[in-house]
């Protein structure tokens, strides 16, 4: 992977660090409630560039992204987000609360080159839709504005990339995020420094675990914008401590005819079924997993002998099949719901939360039919899959705690 230093653009440079008013979570993290709340924060807050209010008509809303992009030039004319003076890598920091106990997850952010992925530079471990990809072009055109992170992984197992990129000194701007964890940004701009992460990048293969639309969508711009071959992204090793990943339980919903025994019935097939007195305190595993069905609640364990009589889709490896998330879609919601790619593509009869409580409560009220608590995929399992060529099923991952968009970003343009 090749990387390059840049100067970036900040708000409030040479006065004060706290930024916290001004940054947002990704734009797909974004409910209209979040989007209200973002935009009462501070008239300059990166929700209205990073993800404007449609406030058009029928036929208008390509009117959002002007009125974004006039936003952006205002800012700069006006000098609340400024240029920093040199090149630089900026070590980035998260804290975060997680299990009771205190993390922190350390990377940097510098420009990446961005490539096809049949390259093997960047690979990908979750497919994309054609809608977001289509939202994100039309933003990137109208303003020539890199704002969002993209989350990468790279093997560092002797810790060198890791050491190379720690912030020197005091941070240069820090931000609390609306779930209260805090990111922290330093800059990094000794060249003899920024020479020696660009030398331990170049032979990197990274893979993506959040912003696989907005990769694809700067490749596309590269396409049609050659100078605009970097995008701005953030890195973070696997090995190193903070590489946290939630489940997303399913939530079902809409399924004509679904009832718990008759489900339970047929998954006998395959799953041994066992009572769960206490849904929060369940603990699932990869062959483990609970639903909650109103008042009722359950355990599904896949049998071993099982495993093979399940019609796995063509072409799947040994270690895309252990994966949680597979079993529970190629056992249980698709032979036995018949909730398949396209309905879950479409979100016809699931939904998604990466919080279990939240889950089992939705499910006990009645919001949905069922919630299947699922084990997360672990770091090992996705590179196990992603490096043998294979994507991951969609929603297999919820890395957290999000990056921030309004730390830095970069102008293509």
């Amino acid at each position: 992977m090749r990387i390059e230093a840049f100067r970036g653009y900040r708000f409030g440079i040479d006065r004060g660090r706290n930024v916290s008013e001004v940054v947002a979570p990704p734009y797909d993290q974004i409910s209209p409630e979040i989007q209200d709340r973002l935009y009462a924060m501070h008239p300059n807050n990166i929700v209205r560039v990073s993800y404007p209010r449609d406030q058009a008509g029928p036929g208008e809303t390509a009117d959002k992204y002007r009125r974004a992009a006039e936003t952006l030039h205002q800012w700069l004319r006006e000098r609340c987000w400024a240029q920093d003076d040199r090149n630089a890598i900026y070590p980035y920091t998260q804290t975060y609360q997680v299990g009771g106990r205190e993390v922190t997850r350390s990377g940097f952010i510098a420009l990446g080159e961005v490539s096809d992925y049949a390259r093997g530079i960047v690979l990908p471990h979750e497919r994309t839709h054609a809608g977001p990809k289509r939202d994100r072009m039309s933003l990137l055109e109208q303003t020539g504005a890199d704002i969002g992170l993209l989350f990468m992984l790279v093997a560092d197992p002797a810790g060198r990339l890791r050491a190379a990129t720690t912030g020197p000194g005091e941070p240069i701007a820090e931000a609390t995020d609306l779930r209260g964890e805090r990111h922290r940004l330093w800059r990094l701009t000794d060249p003899d420094m920024v020479g020696q992460v660009t030398a331990l990048m170049a032979e990197a293969t990274v893979i993506i675990a959040d912003g696989h639309h907005r990769y694809e969508t700067a490749v596309a711009y590269a396409a049609r914008h050659p100078e605009a071959r970097h995008k701005m992204m953030a890195f973070f090793t696997l090995e190193a401590p903070g590489l946290t990943i939630f489940p997303n339980h399913r939530l079902v919903h809409d399924v004509i005819g679904f009832t718990l025994p008759t489900f339970l019935e047929h998954a006998r097939r395959w799953f041994d079924v066992s009572p769960l007195a206490d849904p929060l305190a369940f603990t699932p595993t990869a062959e483990r997993l609970g639903v909650v069905a109103a008042s009722e609640a359950v355990t599904l364990a896949l049998r071993p002998d099982a495993v093979a009589d399940i019609s796995w889709p063509a072409d799947t490896s040994a270690a895309w099949r252990r994966l949680a998330v597979s079993i529970l879609h190629e056992g249980l919601l698709k032979p036995l719901l018949g909730i398949d790619d396209a309905k879950l593509d479409a979100r016809t009869n699931v939904d998604y939360t990466a919080d279990q409580a939240e889950a089992v409560r939705w499910a006990r009220e009645g919001r949905y039919q069922a919630a299947f608590l699922i084990a997360p995929t672990t770091p090992e399992e996705l590179q196990a899959v992603v490096r043998g060529g294979e994507v991951l099923p969609q929603k297999s991952t919820h890395f957290y705690p999000k990056l921030l968009d309004g730390l830095v970003f970069h102008l293509l343009r």
